[in-house]
């Protein structure tokens, strides 16, 4: 039997099975199953060598559009960025990520159109692994959808997941020391909705035998199985209905847009800047006056070193100290590490 089928079966099997106390830990094992078996025809895809999609990433964030065929992904580049991307009256008019760049409030921010994404994506129809490889490597995730499709965005969402891309969510906290012997010693800070033998079902099935496992959050079953796994990705997401100006329904957080007419197209701007936590560090020179007109653009929790690398490699490699004028420290001129992280407005002055 195929890796596939036996997806299908297991994905049967969960979807029949009632949930309850009798049933988690089965459940949980299952469930560990069917990610290690995704997990695997992944990988057997890599090995067979499939071209992925060349995506030289630009500017201070990359922002990736992603909706079924015909929602208007180029029409909103190119109303967003003045790119060229072909527009059509017809499905995949896209073959090939094609990109454009949005200045906001500072920033540079690289949005990219990607091919139509298509149910069952995530088992690779119509190109659907390489673009949710695109979309695994993008710092926010634009989900268009059309008035008339607007089940597409549910499919869109569960296409993402299956292909491990965690829209707005935070990783867990969920920490897995392996150990030489000894069992599996389970701690857990808060009061745990799983049993003990359900978290054992499914560590057992990444054969995980011998482990310290500390658990600082009340975990589902999927949760449990991305901690473990580490290797999910956690982005922020916006939700946006295209062509509003031929029919508009009755929305609830999703941002109404029209490409077309550039209704709304401000809105959608700022909140792609918000969704991207950006912070502006204003770069003083030794000895020289700050440059308040022009701020480095960096994403929240960046820290001076990450400022070292944005200028230049060496700048990191031979970095001595820094002085910060902000809100980050607890006086002007306070000299700080290369691991001390800045807030936004920070004046940063390197020595190096």
């Amino acid at each position: 039997m195929g890796i596939e089928e036996q997806i299908r079966q297991l994905e049967e099997e969960i979807k029949n099975t009632p949930y309850n106390k009798a049933t988690e830990h089965h459940i949980g094992r299952l469930k560990a199953k069917l990610s290690r078996l995704r997990e695997e025809a992944e990988r057997q895809v890599k090995r067979a060598g499939k071209p992925a999609f060349a995506i030289k990433k630009e500017g201070d964030a990359t922002a990736v559009i992603v909706g079924f065929p015909s929602v208007g992904k180029s029409s909103l580049l190119n109303a967003l960025t003045g790119a060229k991307s072909e527009v059509g009256g017809y499905d995949f008019t896209t073959l090939k990520p094609v990109p454009g760049m949005l200045e906001y409030n500072g920033a540079k921010i690289q949005i990219i159109d990607l091919p139509g994404i298509v149910e069952g994506a995530s088992k690779g129809r119509g190109r659907g692994r390489e673009i949710i490889s695109a979309v695994r490597s993008s710092d926010l995730v634009i989900i268009l959808a059309d008035p008339f499709n607007l089940h597409s965005i549910d499919i869109i969402r569960r296409e993402l997941y299956k292909g491990g891309v965690r829209l707005d969510q935070k990783p867990p906290e969920v920490y897995v020391k392996k150990r030489e012997k000894g069992g599996i010693k389970i701690t857990s800070t808060v009061p745990p909705s799983l049993d003990e033998r359900t978290i054992v079902e499914v560590l057992r099935e990444y054969k995980i035998h011998n482990a310290e496992v500390l658990i600082r959050e009340d975990v589902t079953i999927e949760r449990l199985i991305d901690g473990i796994l580490r290797n999910r990705v956690y982005i922020p997401s916006i939700v946006a209905v295209n062509k509003i100006d031929l029919y508009k329904p009755e929305l609830s957080n999703v941002l109404p847009i029209s490409a077309e007419k550039r209704i709304n197209l401000d809105l959608l701007a700022r909140q792609i800047y918000e969704k991207l936590d950006f912070i502006r560090i204003f770069l003083k020179p030794p000895g020289g006056k700050a440059n308040l007109d022009e701020p480095m653009i960096v994403r929240k929790g960046s820290t001076v070193g990450d400022v070292c690398k944005k200028l230049h490699k060496k700048m990191y490699e031979n970095f001595r100290y820094a002085k910060v004028k902000g809100s980050s420290v607890k006086f002007d001129g306070q000299r700080v590490g290369i691991d001390h992280v800045l807030h936004d407005g920070d004046i940063l002055t390197i020595y190096s």
